[in-house]
């Protein structure tokens, strides 16, 4: 990516940040450039972000970016890198997030990461660019409400990506995704799939 297309890029990406636009997008370039951090205050440390402290927390706040249009300016900018024919490699993944102590936390439901535990769930939908390699671009990372389920926010995620993306989608997914509630969750979707399956299954 050429230094004028990434400046395009990160101002359409500005735009789209709502609120706290100017505090939210220096946290960011303090994000990326920072190796270590132990706490979300050191960021305020990176000479990129030119605010006090607490603007790190305000940032995160304030700030209510649009996801669904961010989306689509990543698979804009996906189209000039992947031939028309060729797929787009995405990965789907949930994650749990355990909070078992934080009781006046809204939502909360119950997750299985090595056991069952009170918390929150993640589900997320990448661009895997690298053949080898883990770099990789989140499309989608949204919490999974009590009203949802894994496979389902994950169908829903795959559904948007493919509607919107001019290549045809392949997703890969892992064991949790590889049984018939997914087959028929995603039978309308027109996407191709490889799911690990359970050695038991």
């Amino acid at each position: 990516m050429n230094s004028e297309r990434l400046k395009d890029f990160r101002q359409e990406a500005y735009e789209l940040l709502v609120r706290g636009k100017d505090a939210t997008r220096e946290l960011m370039d303090a994000v990326m450039t920072t190796r270590n951090s132990s706490c979300l205050a050191e960021f305020s440390l990176n000479p990129l972000f030119n605010r006090q402290w607490s603007s790190v927390y305000e940032a995160l706040q304030d700030c209510r970016p649009d996801r669904k249009k961010l989306m689509l300016l990543y698979l804009q900018q996906l189209e000039q890198q992947v031939p028309v024919a060729e797929h787009l490699l995405v990965a789907i993944d949930h994650t749990a997030w355990g909070r078992p102590d934080a009781k006046t936390l809204k939502d909360r439901t119950h997750e299985y990461q090595g056991g069952v535990i009170i918390g929150q769930g993640y589900s997320t939908i990448a661009w895997i660019a690298e053949a080898q390699g883990s770099w990789a671009l989140p499309l989608l990372h949204e919490r999974i409400s009590s009203e949802f389920s894994p496979i389902l926010q994950a169908a829903s995620q795959l559904k948007l990506v493919c509607e919107q993306s001019v290549n045809p989608v392949l997703a890969v997914l892992d064991r949790e995704y590889g049984n018939a509630n997914w087959v028929l969750a995603q039978a309308d979707i027109q996407a191709d799939c490889l799911m690990r399956v359970r050695k038991n299954a």
